[in-house]
């Protein structure tokens, strides 16, 4: 069901974090024995990079401590909206790129204008670096990117005398002929929730979710080319997935290790979620490392599609108690060292210089590949607002249960300019 609750953050939140950016950001604090206070989403981020950012943290600022505080990317916003303009907001934030412009816009973030160079300058990640301004200031660095690839069982295509797909009809009838072939599991694994993937099957096929019209938006879900690509989602999910209709594409790595995926288009970092060890936490199937393939979605044409370019910005709350030290804090994520541990681990640098770090095998051709197509969602600050409402969680959950797309997508366009337009 749609959280129908606190996700506005329009003109309510703006009023409510208009006064954000005076609030913590003038009052400077070296104090000592000082705990700031790092909120990271999901388990994107390893180990590695979370142990050095505490280390050099506390070596760096004696007396003091960082604690990463993990949150989770469902009822972010909500939780964010709350944090952000109370008496407790944590010091630094991540948030989904799609998510930054909402907060930009509404005063949570310190303005870091005046530190763009000290952190990256124009080496940072230009997309992210709009996203996370707003009115010609920098609110908001890029943290990582990630561009979704598909991950198969190399012996499963073989079994079935397939090759790599090239077009993307080709990679849905492949998908179909998978789980034809294989009784009970996925050609395409496709949990009902997903939205994020079908976005290559709408600007591939010539849609949009929506268009800048004069002041306003106008969705575009229910024009003849979204309507397209919907229903070739809908042939997917219907066909060749036997996920669930309503499930979230949480751990990806579970049916392709235990067999019951035999394909999946997910971010690049899934990488490590398979191969992860069997003692971890979220064990993975390292014994099918040789038996990964990875390659980037085809587009309509050939060549690699356009796909949602994944990942997150990262920023100082306007309330934070010590603005100074959380700056150096996000100092340290932003350093090669830091920015180095994403490259290793599959996840896309916040700094383009360091893309060579993602290294030469396949997931990182794949990534390359995929980059140069990679899309954003509608830069409007009340996206995130759409997707705190569920909009397109519920509508993508409908077309798997086997809906009637058109009506479905004209229901969804009303509920999008809604909010955009509200």
């Amino acid at each position: 069901m749609r959280n129908l609750g606190i996700v506005a953050l329009g003109a309510a939140a703006a009023l409510t974090l208009a006064g954000c950016a005076t609030s913590g950001g003038d009052a400077a604090s070296t104090d000592e024995n000082a705990e700031i206070r790092v909120w990271l989403v999901g388990t994107d981020t390893p180990d590695a990079a979370r142990e050095l950012l505490v280390e050099t943290f506390e070596e760096e600022h004696p007396g003091s401590t960082l604690v990463i505080e993990e949150q989770s990317w469902d009822g972010l916003v909500d939780r964010l909206t709350t944090s952000l303009s109370g008496s407790d907001s944590p010091d630094v934030v991540e948030v989904g790129n799609t998510q930054a412009s909402a907060f930009t816009s509404a005063g949570a973030f310190m303005d870091l204008t005046d530190h763009y160079d000290e952190l990256g300058g124009d080496d940072l990640l230009p997309g992210f670096v709009e996203a996370g301004s707003y009115d010609g200031k920098f609110y908001a660095a890029p943290l990582y990117s990630g561009s979704r690839l598909v991950f198969y069982k190399k012996d499963a295509l073989a079994a079935a005398g397939l090759d790599v797909p090239t077009t993307l009809d080709q990679y849905v009838d492949q998908g179909i002929q998978l789980a034809q072939e294989n009784d009970g599991k996925s050609g395409i694994w496709w949990p009902g929730q997903d939205w994020y993937n079908a976005l290559p099957y709408i600007w591939e096929n010539g849609g949009e979710v929506a268009v800048p019209d004069g002041e306003g938006w106008d969705a575009q879900l229910s024009s003849p080319e979204s309507i397209a690509g919907l229903e070739q989602v809908q042939q997917v999910m219907t066909e060749a997935s036997r996920a669930p209709k309503d499930g979230q594409e949480t751990n990806p790595q579970v049916g392709f290790c235990d067999g019951t995926t035999l394909q999946l288009s997910a971010p690049s970092w899934v990488k490590w979620s398979i191969l992860a060890p069997e003692d971890a936490e979220t064990p993975g199937c390292p014994d099918q490392e040789e038996n990964l393939g990875v390659y980037a979605l085809p587009g309509a044409d050939g060549g690699a599609a356009q796909v949602f370019a994944g990942g997150s910005n990262i920023a100082v709350s306007a309330k934070s108690a010590h603005p100074e030290l959380a700056l150096d804090a996000l100092k340290i994520i932003l350093s090669d060292e830091f920015q180095t541990v994403y490259g290793e681990n599959g996840l896309v640098p916040a700094k383009l210089s360091l893309a060579d770090t993602l290294g030469t095998d396949e997931v990182a051709q794949a990534i390359s590949s995929a980059a140069g197509n990679a899309k954003l969602t509608p830069a409007s600050p009340k996206w995130a607002d759409v997707e705190a409402a569920g909009i397109l969680q519920d509508l993508f959950v409908n077309i798997a249960q086997g809906g009637d797309v058109a009506q479905l997508a004209a229901e969804a366009d009303q509920e999008i300019e809604d909010i955009l337009n509200g």
